[in-house]
């Protein structure tokens, strides 16, 4: 493991991809399999995440989700990434996190996002439109406020007395909120990597140290996929690519299909490009190629953790990608690391 590497935590990101052929039940008892995997090979941290009518996306109520991986595990921090606040009441939120701190003490994360339903119809289903997204500050706010204690009439039973770091996700504008919130930042090279090391440094720039963290905490998230050569391992990562560019020509995350489907296909110019694009900002390639890569990334980021989503169509390929990052990285196995350098639990 390179010295860059050294001080920086690895942790998962699994949004429950279905594959061709395979059931939604099947994807989220495999999430919880790959949880208790993840804790093995010594993860800091596994999230779920929040996706509704998406044929390719199993995981639509991560609270939910979030209660069957705790239960799997024993000591990995287990979290969202995240709810997307825009889609629920404040009060039920800190609620559910209340819950899940106390029957899982000290290992829970409150990651919290901004997007609304991907089309105008989930959006009406969910009871929302774009506009509520802009009314994210005062959700916020309020969301913070029930672990504020005394600070309120309402109270979110059983939140008073614990501690749930909160976590916000952005892709870029975002992170300007994350530093006037005092809240650790979670960000993906979405629109390109300059764009988001910008961020990054207006976040550390504009920081306002509140209770949720003294100083700045910076999570880049991102896929990395590991294989014996640099062709395998680009191979895992054209799935998602090809989700991707479905998804932006057609409205709807389809479920995953192997290379070799995606090989056997005629796409046109945009399809072309929007695979080619979502392929061009991912860490892939043999154990040194990614560790090179890796320490570069962190190196220009300043990343305190690194975040990994990594989907692809082989479930063996993609456990054996993160078993191999884990030895890359030097991972510890069955790691319980209690505490970060923001001084509160985490």
């Amino acid at each position: 493991m390179t010295s860059a590497l050294g001080s920086v935590r690895f942790s998962v990101l699994d949004r429950s991809r279905v594959r061709r052929g395979q059931s939604h039940p099947a994807a989220l008892r495999e999430t919880v399999e790959f949880a208790r995997l993840a804790e093995e090979w010594g993860y800091h941290r596994f999230w779920v995440s929040e996706h509704h009518s998406v044929p390719g996306v199993a995981g639509s109520a991560p609270m939910v989700l979030a209660a069957a991986v705790a239960a799997a595990t024993t000591r990995i921090r287990i979290g969202t990434g995240g709810v997307m606040l825009p889609n629920h009441q404040p009060l039920v939120v800190a609620e559910q996190f209340g819950v899940l701190e106390s029957l899982y003490p000290g290992r829970v994360d409150m990651g919290i996002g901004r997007s609304v339903g991907f089309t105008d119809g989930v959006r009406r289903a969910l009871g929302h439109d774009k506009g509520d997204a802009e009314d994210f500050d005062a959700q916020l706010t309020e969301l913070l406020s029930y672990f504020a204690h005394g600070r309120q009439s309402v109270h979110a039973w059983p939140t008073e007395g614990l501690n749930v770091p909160a976590y916000l996700l952005t892709t870029g504008s975002g992170a300007q909120r994350a530093a006037r919130f005092g809240l650790p930042l979670v960000i993906a090279a979405v629109g390109g990597e300059d764009r988001m090391v910008e961020s990054i440094e207006r976040y550390r720039a504009e920081f306002r140290p509140a209770a949720h963290g003294a100083a700045p905490y910076v999570i880049v998230s991102g896929s990395v996929a590991v294989a014996d050569t640099t062709p395998q391992a680009r191979r895992l990562l054209e799935p998602e690519a090809w989700s991707t560019a479905y998804s932006r020509t057609r409205g709807e995350f389809p479920p995953l299909i192997s290379p070799s489907e995606i090989d056997a296909l005629t796409m046109t110019d945009r399809e072309r490009r929007i695979f080619d694009e979502a392929l061009r900002d991912q860490l892939y390639g043999a154990e040194d190629e990614v560790a090179i890569q890796l320490e570069r990334l962190v190196t220009r980021t300043g990343a305190d953790e690194i975040l990994v989503h990594t989907s692809t169509y082989d479930r063996a390929a993609r456990l054996d990608s993160h078993r191999r990052l884990a030895r890359v990285v030097g991972l510890p196995r069955d790691r319980a690391d209690a505490r970060d350098r923001r001084g509160v639990a985490a």
